[in-house]
């Protein structure tokens, strides 16, 4: 045999076996993707199988409540319902009034007895004016504030103060009219406290309710 004739049935015979070689390759390949495939989509119906049947999943919708909408709901992210800063009116300031009065009714049901008015009032430093009321002075001899008594003609007796009762005390100050109206209103709440010690009486607001530490402080930082 001719050696160009051997060599060309050489690289034939060469040819043929690689074509096998990859064809065998292929096919094979090609099985074991499709066996992949099955098994893949086997584990992910029986991962993400329902644990309800199809009666259950399929159910009236009568069974289904609608949604309801909560009006007290209020979701912060949602800018639906952000309030706008225009709509929301600011509280509104406290303003002391010309006159500050406070009272301080008696708890026993006589009321207050004109003799033991008159030495507690001599404790606290109050003086008896000219006006027939009580008043606290300042260095100056000037008032500072005045207390009246809750009677008809608001004024206190000079004489016979032993068969004189007042069922309660007002207290009173003009902010407006005082150089230092804070220092003077601490004094005021002070002398009303003491008072009501001494004398066994319930100190009133403005609004004839209980005295508060919170109404004071509203005073005192508005002054």
């Amino acid at each position: 045999m001719d050696k160009e004739i051997l060599r060309i049935v050489i690289i034939a015979t060469g040819l043929l076996i690689v074509v096998g070689m990859l064809t065998w390759a292929y096919f094979k390949n090609q099985r074991l993707q499709e066996q992949w495939d099955a098994e893949d989509e086997l584990a992910f119906n029986e991962d993400f199988e329902p644990s309800l049947d199809k009666d259950e999943l399929y159910d009236d919708e009568k069974d289904v409540e609608p949604e309801t909408f909560d009006p007290h709901y209020y979701d912060r992210d949602d800018a639906a319902f952000e309030p706008d800063e225009h709509d929301i009116e600011p509280a509104p300031r406290f303003s002391v009034p010309d006159v500050i009065q406070f009272s301080l009714i008696a708890k026993a049901k006589e009321g207050f007895n004109g003799a033991d008015l008159a030495n507690a009032f001599a404790i606290v430093g109050l003086e008896y004016g000219s006006l027939r009321i009580y008043e606290r002075l300042d260095a100056n001899r000037l008032v500072d504030f005045g207390v009246a008594c809750m009677h008809e003609s608001g004024t206190f007796p000079y004489e016979n103060l032993d068969e004189f009762y007042c069922r309660g005390l007002v207290f009173f100050m003009q902010p407006g009219v005082l150089d230092h109206a804070r220092q003077v209103f601490e004094e005021f709440i002070e002398t009303i406290e003491l008072l009501a010690i001494e004398l066994d009486g319930t100190i009133l607001d403005q609004h004839r309710e209980p005295l508060t530490d919170e109404t004071i402080e509203l005073f005192h930082q508005s002054l």
